[in-house]
């Protein structure tokens, strides 16, 4: 398996990593591949934010998109993860290269601190904390 920076040409296999990871978190509100395509399009070839994808046989298996900014407290610049998602028969090892690709991404940049997310509905805080993150917030929602 290849990880590397996502191209045009991942646009649709990417919109359907999302879908995919969409119908798995158990969203209670519809997914739109419109939005996916606007979330691909700007994560991909830009300064400030990344769409990396998990290669096998030229087809894409997972996807990570992240952005960075500038912490509004003034704690330097940070990354954060918007979507990880790995099709559930290319898991293992190869996720971790990922995770590896979008540090070394936000080094490059200059970030000083990284966050990766967990869904109550797929908590993965277990890995997260193996590979040297600390829980720092809980979110809660509350649908309207």
């Amino acid at each position: 398996m290849t990880v590397r920076f996502a191209t045009a040409a991942d646009r649709l296999r990417v919109v359907a990593l999302l879908r995919n990871s969409h119908q798995a978190a158990g969203f209670t509100f519809p997914f739109h591949p419109a939005y996916a395509v606007n979330l691909f399009l700007g994560h991909s070839g830009r300064d400030n934010a990344c769409c990396i994808v998990l290669e096998q046989d030229g087809r894409a298996q997972g996807v990570l998109m992240a952005q960075s900014f500038q912490h509004p407290f003034g704690a330097g610049l940070w990354a954060k993860e918007t979507v990880w998602w790995i099709e559930p028969d290319h898991r293992g090892g190869s996720g971790l290269r990922m995770l590896a690709a979008y540090e070394d991404w936000a080094r490059d940049l200059g970030c000083v601190s990284i966050g990766m997310a967990s869904l109550a509905s797929n908590d993965v805080g277990g890995l997260y904390r193996r590979f040297g993150y600390v829980p720092a917030e809980t979110h809660f929602i509350k649908t309207l």
